[in-house]
């Protein structure tokens, strides 16, 4: 089972991504795809971490080549985050670009294949209005392609607000 979990900056994905989990079978896999680059990022990263801690996670890190990732066993996974793992695969050192949809839709149907279930998270982004540099919008396009190829292939979708999951497709896990 797949599901997608969506929604804005902040408003409980990884914490429910994280509940939903200690619903589901063991082993549980937390990939990471935050590349650690600042500041801002570790204390993010220190966050998901503490949030993590005594949960029974064995934590990988990946930020590209998802679909090369080999876990050691079935059970569940917890993929955080397709913004995250998106823009890695999209941009390069010099910031350049091309498109990451195969690369990041291969990588999930990849994990797919390994675990019996699979939550993954992701970002409500371009519905702002604002108007971004060019490569800005190439990556919120990008984005939204993979999220609505995702959310087409999940068996369940939730967005999250203000904590709250509102059922966009299938059926909520209790």
């Amino acid at each position: 089972m797949m599901i997608l979990l969506t929604g804005g900056s902040g408003c409980g994905k990884s914490f429910y991504a994280e509940s939903l989990c200690m619903k589901l079978p063991k082993p549980r896999y937390y990939i990471a795809a935050m590349r650690p680059f600042g500041e801002e990022s570790e204390r993010k990263i220190a966050r998901h971490r503490k949030m993590r801690d005594g949960k029974g996670f064995e934590t990988v890190e990946r930020y590209t080549a998802l679909s090369s990732l080999e876990l050691p066993g079935r059970g569940t996974a917890l993929l955080e985050c397709i913004c995250n793992l998106t823009a890695n695969e999209m941009f390069d050192e010099e910031g350049s670009y091309d498109d990451p949809f195969d690369r990041v839709i291969s990588g999930v149907e990849a994990l797919c294949l390994q675990c019996n279930d699979l939550i993954v998270v992701t970002n409500d982004v371009g519905s702002d209005g604002h108007i971004y540099d060019e490569g800005t919008n190439a990556y919120i396009s990008a984005l939204g392609k993979i999220n609505a190829e995702l959310a087409k292939r999940a068996d369940a979708v939730y967005e999250l607000v203000c904590g709250i999951p509102v059922v966009r497709k299938g059926a909520l896990l209790e």
